[in-house]
């Protein structure tokens, strides 16, 4: 019986320690600690009326500059409306968002940084 419990204490043992492993192991993703939320307004005539495709394209665009900037920059999501995209990114600086603005050829006629997010959940606290 004894030797029974110390192979399974052995068995659990090896595979906590060969789980442990695998995390130390895994790629990390972009330390996001550093990194600041914004909120980019690009003034674009018709972006409502853009097509799929066109959207496509000026997402691979967008896509290619970040890639060749690092890691120090990410996007996070857009909001097209008639006349204007709102982006969200995350990035260390503003000066990064200005870079990838124009590298990519967007405009950004405006950077804020978000402070604090609110949402329903905000009023029961």
């Amino acid at each position: 019986m004894k030797t029974i419990k110390l192979v399974l204490a052995l068995i659990v043992f090896t595979l906590n320690y060969t789980q442990a492993q695998k995390k130390e192991n895994q790629p990390t993703l972009k330390n996001n600690d550093t990194m600041k939320t914004y909120v980019i307004e690009r003034n674009i005539p018709g972006a409502g009326d853009l097509t799929a495709e066109q959207l496509k394209g000026i997402s691979q665009t967008s896509c290619s500059v970040l890639k060749e900037m690092g890691p120090k920059i990410e996007w996070q999501h857009s909001y097209v409306t008639g006349d204007k995209v709102y982006c969200v990114y995350k990035a260390e600086t503003k000066a990064l968002i200005e870079e990838h603005a124009s590298k990519g050829g967007f405009p950004a006629n405006s950077v804020s940084e978000v402070t604090t997010v609110i949402s329903p959940a905000t009023a029961e606290q």
